[in-house]
């Protein structure tokens, strides 16, 4: 459900996920959670035409569920703070912490600042090497993705090229890791054999 939003929100349609056509999948009974996050704001990332291709490809996945993410503005980010709330997937109302993966699209280097806030949000530790077990992926592809050092620190791992071409094997390595209850590093090297 919803948290009630205050009347000074702008903008509040930004954190409502009430278009037409939104997916919700039940999240407690999918097998991978996916959560697309787009570093800016709702209007910018609504724009992306990638983001609703890997939206429409995971949700269209057996045993997949994916909820989309954006950067709340300022005056929704000082809400969230001051209620100690959690940064939530659109369509599951779900924190971010929760998910399997949180999938960033790296469009522009000034949105990096915004995946800090984001993580910071939704409650995941934002150097990789402070998640432990049962945190999410943090991964991220797009343009910017080709030079993914400035970010190296704070993503568990970047998917280069097309990322419709390769989700479907990462989901399949990840349902196959999960269910042989191995450690993290396991998955990252079952998933540095992706082409």
């Amino acid at each position: 459900m919803m948290e009630m939003l205050p009347l000074n929100i702008q903008k509040p349609g930004r954190y409502v996920a009430a278009e037409i056509n939104a997916c919700r999948k039940d999240f407690d009974t999918a097998r991978t959670r996916f959560l697309l996050a787009f570093p800016d704001v709702y209007e910018v990332g609504m724009s992306h035409l990638g983001l609703h291709l890997l939206y429409q490809l995971l949700n269209g996945m057996e045993g997949v569920m994916a909820a989309r993410a954006y950067a709340p503005w300022l005056d929704y980010e000082e809400f969230l703070r001051s209620r100690g709330e959690r940064l939530r997937g659109q369509e599951s109302r779900r924190p971010l912490c929760e998910f399997d993966f949180v999938g960033f699209s790296l469009q522009y280097e000034l949105s990096y600042t915004n995946i800090l806030t984001m993580l910071d949000l939704g409650g995941i530790p934002r150097r990789a090497r402070e998640r432990g077990a049962g945190a999410p992926w943090v991964i991220a592809g797009g343009p910017c993705a080709f030079n993914p050092e400035p970010l190296a620190e704070f993503l568990d791992f970047v998917v280069l090229g097309e990322a419709e071409e390769v989700l479907p094997q990462i989901v399949a390595l990840h349902q196959e890791w999960r269910a042989a209850c191995e450690d993290r590093t396991a998955f990252l090297r079952a998933v540095a054999t992706v082409p």
